[in-house]
C-alpha cells in the first residue's frame, strides 16, 4: 500500500526482532529497519507513520509519535478504551499533527457512490441498514486459535475485549456509519463469547439505531466459511446492494433499484486500492491541512461502539450511547 501510494515512500520498518524487521525491509523495500520505536520516532527523514502493532500498543504509540512531531495512520481499532482514544486525539491536536484510521471501506467507490445517492436522497428516507461480513474454513466449529506472534490475539487485555468485532465487524459497521451519514446511537448485541469462559467471541450479532432515524443490523463471524459478505439499505424510493462488498478491498458489486437511478457496477478484484486510497487520502489531509477521510473520530466511534456491544453481550442490555469527541 505504501509504496503503491503516489508521493509516500516506505523509509522505515520497525519490528521488536532486528532480524524480521531487516526481512521486512528487504521484502518491501525500505530504507531502515529499526527494532526501537525510539529510533524510528528520532529519523528526520520520517513525516508520518503507519501503526499495525499489536493492539494494545496502538494507543501508546500514537502519543509517542504525535510527541514526536510525526503525523499518525494507524489501523484500528485506534485504542484499547475511549478514554486512552481521547487521550490520542488531544496530544495529535495538541502537537498539530494529523490522526487518521485504516477504515478502508471510506475509499471502495461503490461506497462512495452509495453515500453520494443517499446524501442527494436517490433512495429516500432509509429505513434499515444491514451489513455483515465473514469468514470460517469448513470443518471448523471454532476457528483455530492464533498462535506464535498472533498469540496477543487471544488475550482479551491486549486486543481490546472482542475478536470478530474488532477483526472485521468494526468495518461493516463504520461502513454503515459512512453511507447513512448518520451515527450508531443505541446498540444490542448477541455473541458466542464475552463469558468467563469464552471472553472473546467468534461471532457476533448486533441490531443497532442510528441518530437519523434508520434502523440497523450487523453480523460479524469468524465461523462462517458460506457467508454472504454483503450491504444493503432500504429507502422509501428505493435500495442499494453492495454484494460481497462489506470486506474492506476492492471487490464485489453494486447495484441500485430506485425511482431515479437503476444501475449494477462490478468491481474487479484489487486487494491493495483501498489501502493505497486510505494512504494517499491521509497525506492529502496533511498536505491540504484537514481531517483524513477515515479520521481519528471515526476510529474513536469504533472503540465506543466496541465497548457497548461487550457490555450489551455480557448484561443482556441495550446500550444508548453517548456522543463521542
Amino acid at each position: 500500500g505504501i509504496n503503491q501510494a503516489e508521493g509516500a515512500e516506505l523509509v522505515a520498518v520497525h519490528s521488536r526482532d532486528q532480524g524480521r524487521a531487516e526481512a521486512f525491509a528487504e521484502k518491501h523495500e525500505a530504507k531502515t529497519a529499526y527494532s526501537s520505536v525510539e529510533d524510528v520516532l528520532s529519523d528526520s527523514r520520517i513525516d508520518a507513520v503507519y501503526i499495525t502493532s499489536p493492539n494494545h500498543l496502538h494507543g501508546p504509540y500514537t502519543v509517542m509519535a504525535a510527541n514526536a512531531g510525526k503525523h499518525v495512520l494507524a489501523e484500528k481499532p485506534l485504542s484499547l478504551n475511549v478514554a486512552e482514544g481521547i487521550e490520542s486525539m488531544r496530544v495529535c491536536r495538541k502537537r498539530g499533527v494529523k490522526l487518521g484510521v485504516g477504515l478502508h471501506l471510506r475509499h471502495h467507490p461503490g461506497h462512495i457512490e452509495t453515500r453520494r445517492l443517499v446524501a442527494a436522497g436517490a433512495l429516500g428516507t432509509i429505513a434499515l441498514a444491514q451489513a455483515q461480513i465473514g469468514q470460517g474454513e469448513r470443518g471448523n466449529v471454532q476457528p483455530e486459535p492464533r498462535s506464535g506472534l498472533r498469540d496477543w490475539w487471544t488475550h482479551p487485555e491486549m486486543v481490546g475485549g472482542a475478536f470478530a468485532m474488532l477483526t472485521i465487524g468494526v468495518h461493516a459497521i463504520d461502513d454503515l456509519q459512512f453511507l447513512l451519514g448518520q451515527q450508531v446511537v443505541e446498540i444490542a448485541a448477541i455473541t458466542d463469547g464475552q463469558t468467563p469462559e469464552r471472553p472473546l467471541e467468534n461471532l457476533a450479532a448486533m441490531s443497532l439505531r442510528f441518530d437519523g432515524g434508520a434502523i440497523g443490523t450487523m453480523c460479524c463471524g469468524m465461523r462462517l466459511p458460506e457467508f454472504q459478505n454483503d450491504v444493503a439499505l432500504y429507502g422509501s424510493e428505493g435500495k442499494v446492494m453492495l454484494a460481497d462488498g462489506s470486506w474492506p478491498r476492492l471487490q464485489g458489486e453494486l447495484r441500485v433499484s430506485s425511482e431515479t437511478v437503476n444501475t449494477t457496477v462490478a468491481y474487479e478484484p484489487d486487494f491493495v486500492y483501498l489501502v493505497t486510497k486510505n494512504i494517499e487520502d491521509f497525506q492529502r489531509a496533511i498536505a491540504e491541512d484537514r481531517e483524513p477521510a477515515a479520521s481519528g473520530s471515526h476510529g474513536l466511534k469504533l472503540v465506543q461502539l466496541t465497548e457497548a456491544m461487550v457490555e450489551s453481550a455480557k448484561t443482556g442490555r441495550t446500550i444508548k450511547l453517548e456522543p463521542t469527541p
